[in-house]
């Protein structure tokens, strides 16, 4: 690949690109050993690169010095990190749960996680102990007050009841991150959020699914029978569910497709590899303007993707609360996740067949690239709630 190519696939600050090289060069060796069945092992290698540590560490609040003279914060750094480890070729099931625990849990979260005792805070921050994102039921999901989950008082605690499901990491994971009803209704004060070890007595883990998106990761039910928690397991305050579930999710719709950044470079590359060695009808295929305009098209993808996706990244380190940034970051996970799917359709017309053979070095995963569509809020959803935030009277 020419060094012009390589520099419109980079294009962002000198600092960004060299930390995103710097991750992907540590990251190589560490590849080769997560290719594993126990999903623990993998991550843990993963985690030993350090980065689940920027949110927990005593410098989250500073811009980190780039070597050219500029600043890069902490969440950009996360950013480019698990960009590097995805073009390092790390499974995107691993980078997604990476991305995940990172966007979803610890940033959104870090006063809480850092108040833990010592060593549960440091074991987050080391990939020791992993977390879950506990608000999906099976009669509802994208409506949070339709939950049956309850939590009632009790004496200076909690009895939580209920069920989540098609929870992230539930199977593994070590806390969760559980939303539950402490009041009527729906009012917005009538939600709580608790932190709830995994297991412990009442709180069981329940099936597990077989995915054909992102299987790497696994999925699962998290049950609670007369689970006994302590106030101080309390999130925020009473009440503040709603508040604490707006901005988990405002962050992870604002970044959770970096963890597709990666295998997008990389898709990429692949197919341009394949273009120029590919000889078609006395020629090479890249020759063709229509292989040339599917390529062209795949790397502009690319670029809105990184571009948003690192705005996005600057303006939380500028200090942005995330809620502020709700309908960007909306818009965000829109444009990268539909144009995640269509460099993976365009991908998947240049191999042919090869795309769906399993042996291929062609080969095509179209399914997890659609269910980007529908993690951390279906598509279709976000687009009415852009719509309502720009003044549209659609109803929620």
């Amino acid at each position: 690949m020419s060094a012009a190519v390589e520099r419109l696939l980079r294009g962002g600050p000198a600092a960004v690109e060299r930390l995103v090289d710097e991750h992907r060069e540590r990251a190589l060796p560490v590849v080769s050993k997560t290719g594993v069945d126990d999903f623990r092992e993998a991550w843990r290698a993963l985690a030993d690169l350090g980065v689940l540590r920027s949110p927990l560490d005593g410098a989250r609040d500073d811009a980190h010095p780039g070597a050219d003279g500029g600043t890069v914060g902490p969440v950009t750094r996360s950013l480019a990190a698990i960009e590097g480890i995805g073009l390092a070729g790390a499974d995107p099931g691993l980078c997604y749960g990476l991305t995940s625990q990172l966007v979803g849990m610890q940033y959104p979260l870090r006063a809480t996680l850092s108040s833990l005792p010592g060593r549960t805070s440091a074991g987050v921050a080391d990939g020791q102990v992993l977390l879950c994102h506990a608000l999906t039921e099976r009669g509802g999901g994208s409506d949070p007050f339709s939950m049956r989950t309850t939590a009632r008082r009790d004496g200076d605690g909690y009895v939580l009841d209920g069920a989540k499901t098609f929870v992230t990491a539930a199977p593994v994971a070590d806390l969760a991150v559980v939303f539950a009803r402490t009041g009527a209704g729906r009012s917005p004060f009538a939600l709580s959020a608790f932190l709830v070890p995994v297991p412990s007595p009442g709180v069981t883990r329940g099936e597990s699914f077989d995915k054909s998106a992102l299987p790497t990761v696994p999925m699962g039910e998290l049950l609670f029978d007369q689970a006994r928690l302590p106030a101080s397991a309390l999130i925020g305050e009473e009440g503040s569910g709603l508040a604490v579930m707006a901005s988990t999710t405002a962050w992870e719709r604002a970044l959770i497709m970096g963890y597709a950044l990666g295998p997008m470079r990389l898709l990429l590359r692949r197919t341009l590899e394949w273009a120029n060695q590919r000889e078609h009808f006395e020629r090479r295929m890249g020759a063709s303007h229509q292989v040339a305009a599917r390529v062209s098209d795949m790397a502009m993808a690319l670029h809105r993707s990184r571009t948003q996706l690192y705005a996005m990244a600057a303006a939380l380190d500028a200090g942005t609360p995330a809620r502020q940034l709700a309908a960007e970051a909306s818009l965000t996970k829109i444009s990268v996740s539909e144009d995640y799917v269509r460099m993976t359709e365009h991908a998947t017309a240049l191999s042919g067949v090869r795309a769906f053979l399993p042996d291929s070095p062609l080969p095509a995963d179209l399914h997890s690239p659609m269910a980007a569509l529908t993690y951390a809020g279906p598509n279709d959803l976000l687009r009415v709630g852009v719509a309502r935030q720009f003044g549209l009277p659609v109803e929620n």
